[in-house]
């Protein structure tokens, strides 16, 4: 509300979870689900970076904490983590694929900040009217979207070269 009173904005950081994801969805080079996801999410307006599961904090981690164990419990095979958020290699694991995302300020705010104008001529400029203090609350159901865009997508390809997921298929003949 401060932000707002001044005439200015904020970012916001988004997290998007995909549960009930089947497993070996994706590809291991060239259509990998998670680059897939980053693409359609990064074609956002005002996206400026996606991190996907443990993100950037995996730097402060080592090859055995940061991998994502698995043990087998009654013929079911069972993550321990999900620092790698539910994509291996591209491909889904199972888990839930967790992501986030980060929108910056909006640049049009209604304090008065430096540009140029069209003669190259040092100016001030400020938006009229109204304006979103945060676009982070329109970025989340844009992003829903988005998501289910690329992976009904590779859903329908998997099912394409593949024949079905399994039997509780959304596409069983």
């Amino acid at each position: 509300l401060d932000h707002r009173k001044k005439g200015s904005s904020l970012g916001a950081i988004i997290e998007v979870r995909v549960s009930n994801m089947p497993v070996n969805i994706g590809e291991p080079i060239y259509q990998k689900l998670d680059s897939e996801l980053s693409k359609a999410i990064m074609s956002i307006n005002a996206v400026k970076g996606i991190e996907f599961g443990a993100g950037f904090n995996i730097v402060e981690q080592d090859g055995l904490t940061s991998s994502d164990p698995m043990q087998i419990n009654k013929k079911k095979i069972n993550f321990l983590s999900n620092n790698s958020g539910g994509i291996l290699g591209g491909i889904s694991s199972g888990q839930d694929i967790v992501f986030r995302y980060v929108v910056k300020p909006t640049s049009s705010v209604l304090s008065l900040k430096q540009t140029i104008s069209k003669d190259k001529k040092n100016t001030t400029i400020s938006t009229k009217g109204r304006h979103d203090p945060c676009v982070g609350i329109r970025a989340v159901p844009i992003a829903e979207a988005m998501v289910n865009l690329v992976v009904m997508d590779h859903l329908l390809r998997n099912e394409a070269q593949c024949g079905m997921i399994d039997q509780s298929s959304p596409f069983k003949k």
